[in-house]
């Protein structure tokens, strides 16, 4: 049955709140999707998918974090349909993180071909420890900036922030992170997300 574009599912509820064999109700409410999450879905499972993925490197994992962001995208819908990028991309950075954490922590036992070996398994590692020690702004920044590819602009969008705040965390995280990996101070010229 639909109520106010609800659908609802269960019991059939008196005005005395119970189904009338004194049991309270147990009523399932399951909303529609709203036609303009549907409308975005795409290019934020391609966003959180692409962030997850820069992190974990690998596919199930990433998709497993694409979906998770997108099913807490769908419950907070209404607050984030104006400029949901930056909360997706933030919300599936947290998640790959702590799947990663918790993957390094999970003992292994080789399901595939014995040799073949995640090449960048320790940049994720050091990547992942580096964007932890940054302050939260700049790791949004810089996640947000180089590993969701959004703009200057998208991303001040999404912080609620002025594109000059974004330059100034930008610079500032990537700077961080290059003297955690002892490389040499830039302009900022040879920056490229990829």
């Amino acid at each position: 049955m639909t109520h106010n574009g609800v659908l609802v599912a269960g019991h059939t509820v008196n005005s005395g709140g119970s189904d009338g064999a004194g049991h309270g109700e147990c009523a399932l409410m399951v909303s529609r999707t709203p036609r303009s999450f549907e409308v975005a879905f795409a290019d934020l499972y391609r966003l959180a998918y692409r962030v997850a993925y820069r992190i974990l490197g690998d596919r199930s994992d990433a998709e497993d974090v694409a979906q998770e962001a997108l099913a807490r995208a769908t419950i907070r819908w209404a607050k984030l349909h104006d400029r949901p990028e930056g909360w997706v991309s933030r919300v599936a950075s947290n998640l790959a993180v702590d799947r990663y954490r918790r993957r390094r922590r999970e003992p292994t036992i080789p399901t595939g071909p014995l040799g073949i070996v995640d090449e960048r398994s320790v940049e994720r590692s050091d990547l992942v420890t580096a964007l932890r020690r940054l302050p939260r702004r700049q790791r949004e920044v810089v996640v947000l900036r180089y590993l969701a590819d959004l703009s200057e602009a998208d991303v001040a969008d999404a912080l609620g922030c002025s594109v000059g705040s974004v330059k100034t965390h930008a610079s500032r995280g990537l700077a961080a992170l290059r003297r955690e990996f002892g490389r040499p101070e830039t302009n900022g010229d040879d920056v490229r997300a990829s």
